[in-house]
């Protein structure tokens, strides 16, 4: 067996000798302190740190030497890639630092100049006195129901006692979807989810329905083709005439003031019997413009009332086509317009305004909406 190497060509390695390794040492401190980029820094790395750098070559070379020298010159380059990572890493915080602060510099905004405040939106009037309305009921331990626009020509009028050549079930009023035999309309009003709640739902049943509701109306200052209501039913036990006086005497005056005043005037509905038309003392001259020329009112064009909706004990028949047993239970309801009821609270002149989206509009009346 032969021994370990003891000589070897000092030309062959001269790379390791201690100047050559100094040299590269400070090529590799002098290239990092050039770069003032983390780019520049990292095509530095490479150079005189990566694995074709001049000291990673040159450590290959340490192979070649005998064992007593091995030791010397693996120490050499021991403390010069040491050297070299410590100034690599130094270097490389000096830099993310200095960029850091170039970044904020440029980014920085001065605080105390005046800036144009983007504008808010706001809720419309009609969603805003809707939630109010709803929350009224909901407190009373009412439900909300909701039910499609979309709705079957029975539930929309058979099922509340409307008859076939009712004038409401024409073109005139009402909206009918092709084909004609499908014998679907537009909802004219949010009755169907009564209807729906009913057949739906185990009694008793206390229900308001809010929605949108589709006419064929003239567009203009007092009539909207789509427009919103807002109706409330109960089916319970001993239901009469008196739950709904105090029901709506109690929605009327969370709506408008405590000292809110309500008529009652005997009316016609297929669906209630006996029925009633709602009106509201004028809440701007309290009824003191009536006969008075010189103090009209343009609220309540000096009558003294403002008509609000209808309502009524519901028919017997109504109950029965929903499956409700009508010698046990009976029931009330009521409905009114929810446009409408915004241009009595808000004294607003034309419908057409809840609709043009002018946003202007509803920052006006949010507050009051609410």
């Amino acid at each position: 067996m032969s021994g370990p190497n003891k000589s070897y060509d000092p030309v062959q390695v001269a790379s390791l000798s201690a100047e050559n390794v100094d040299a590269m040492v400070a090529e590799a401190l002098q290239a990092f302190t050039a770069a003032t980029t983390v780019a520049e820094l990292k095509q530095a790395r490479i150079a005189h740190s990566g694995d074709r750098s001049p000291l990673a070559l040159a450590n290959r070379e340490i192979g070649a030497l005998p064992p007593e020298a091995k030791r010397e010159v693996g120490k050499r380059m021991g403390q010069a890639r040491g050297r070299v990572s410590q100034a690599l890493k130094a270097r490389e915080a000096e830099i993310s630092a200095a960029e850091l602060e170039q970044r904020l510099a440029a980014e920085r905004v001065d605080v105390t100049l005046p800036t144009e405040l983007v504008g808010h939106g706001a809720i419309h009037p009609i969603t805003g006195l809707i939630d109010l309305m709803s929350d009224i009921f909901v407190a009373m331990g009412w439900e909300i129901a909701e039910g499609p626009e979309l709705e079957a020509e029975w539930l929309n009028f058979d099922a509340l006692n409307i008859p076939r050549d009712h004038p409401a079930r024409t073109m005139q009023d009402t909206l009918f979807v092709d084909p004609p035999e499908s014998n679907r309309v537009l909802r004219t009003h949010t009755s169907p989810v009564q209807a729906r709640s009913l057949l739906d739902r185990e009694l008793p049943v206390y229900v308001v329905c809010p929605g949108r509701v589709f006419r064929a109306d003239e567009y203009d200052a007092t009539h909207l083709p789509v427009f919103n209501q807002i109706e409330g039913m109960a089916v319970d036990k001993g239901i009469t005439f008196g739950h709904l006086r105090g029901t709506l005497e109690h929605f009327a005056r969370s709506l408008f003031g405590p000292d809110m005043v309500l008529r009652w005037r005997p009316s016609y509905f297929p669906f209630t019997e006996p029925s009633a038309e709602v009106d509201l003392q004028c809440f701007v001259c309290h009824g003191s413009s009536v006969g008075d020329p010189d103090n009209p009112c343009r609220t309540c064009k000096s009558e003294g009332w403002i008509e609000w909706g209808g309502c009524g004990v519901m028919n017997p028949r109504v109950l029965e086509a929903c499956g409700v047993d009508s010698s046990i239970y009976s029931g009330f309801a009521f409905g009114m317009g929810v446009d409408r009821t915004l241009m009595f609270r808000n004294n607003l002149s034309d419908l057409r305004d809840t609709v043009q989206g002018d946003v202007r509009f509803s920052r006006s009346l949010v507050g009051g909406a609410r």
